[in-house]
C-alpha cells in the first residue's frame, strides 16, 4: 500500500511539474517598458490671451504589454515654473494611468542584420488628477495657494532601444488638460513634451 501511494505520489508530482512548465510557456510575463523623462508643458494664465509659459520639469512612467501591443500605462509628472508674472509661480504634480498601444518595428528589422536598434512607437490615453501649489488659483471666494483638478493626457512618443534593454525616448508629444480654478474657464490646454531614457523587459 505504501509502495502504491509513493508511486501515486511520484506520478502527481510528474504531472504537476509537466502542467507548471507548460503554463509558464503559454502564460508570459508581460513586456514592460520604464522611462525617466525631462518634460516641459507649454502653458497659459488664462484661455483668452495668451500669456504663454513653460513648466519645467520631469516625470516617471511605466507600461505593461498584455495583448497584442494593447496594454496600461501610468505616468507621475512634476514641473515648476517661477515668477509667471510678479510674485507669481507654480509647481504641479499629475498623476495619470490608462491605456496604451505599442508598435514595435523588430518583427520588420529582425532579419536585417545592420539595423540591430530596434524601435516602436506608442500612443496612449491617460486619465487621472493635479495638484498645483506654491502659486495663486483664483476662485470665486478669493486666491487660494493649492488647488486639485482633473487631468487627461492623450498623446505618444518614440522610443529608440539600444542594448541590454536601455533605450531613449526619442520625443514624446502630448495634448494635456487640465481643470484648475482661473475665473475663466477653468480649464488649461497644455502642450507637453518630453525626452529621455527607457528601459525594456521582456520580448519585444
Amino acid at each position: 500500500m505504501i509502495t502504491i501511494f509513493r508511486r501515486g505520489s511520484l506520478l502527481l508530482g510528474v504531472l504537476a511539474l509537466t502542467l507548471m512548465a507548460q503554463a509558464q510557456q503559454q502564460f508570459k510575463l508581460p513586456s514592460v517598458d520604464l522611462a525617466l523623462t525631462y518634460s516641459t508643458d507649454r502653458a497659459k494664465i488664462v484661455s483668452t490671451d495668451c500669456g504663454c509659459f513653460w513648466l519645467q520639469g520631469g516625470s516617471v512612467d511605466a507600461s505593461a504589454a498584455l495583448f497584442r501591443g494593447l496594454g496600461v500605462a501610468a505616468n507621475l509628472t512634476g514641473e515648476t515654473r517661477s515668477n509667471i508674472s510678479p510674485g507669481v509661480d507654480l509647481s504641479k504634480l499629475a498623476f495619470m494611468v490608462g491605456p496604451r498601444y505599442s508598435l514595435s518595428t523588430s518583427r520588420w528589422t529582425r532579419r536585417l542584420p545592420k539595423l540591430r536598434i530596434g524601435t516602436g512607437i506608442f500612443g496612449e490615453a491617460l486619465f487621472g488628477s493635479a495638484y498645483g501649489f506654491d502659486s495663486a488659483f483664483w476662485t470665486t471666494s478669493g486666491p487660494k495657494g493649492s488647488a486639485n483638478a482633473l487631468s487627461m493626457q492623450f498623446g505618444g512618443g518614440l522610443n529608440i532601444g539600444l542594448r541590454r534593454g536601455f533605450g531613449l525616448r526619442a520625443i514624446e508629444l502630448d495634448y494635456v488638460r487640465t481643470s484648475f480654478p482661473n475665473l475663466a474657464s477653468n480649464t488649461q490646454n497644455d502642450l507637453r513634451i518630453a525626452f529621455g531614457v527607457t528601459y525594456h523587459v521582456g520580448e519585444r
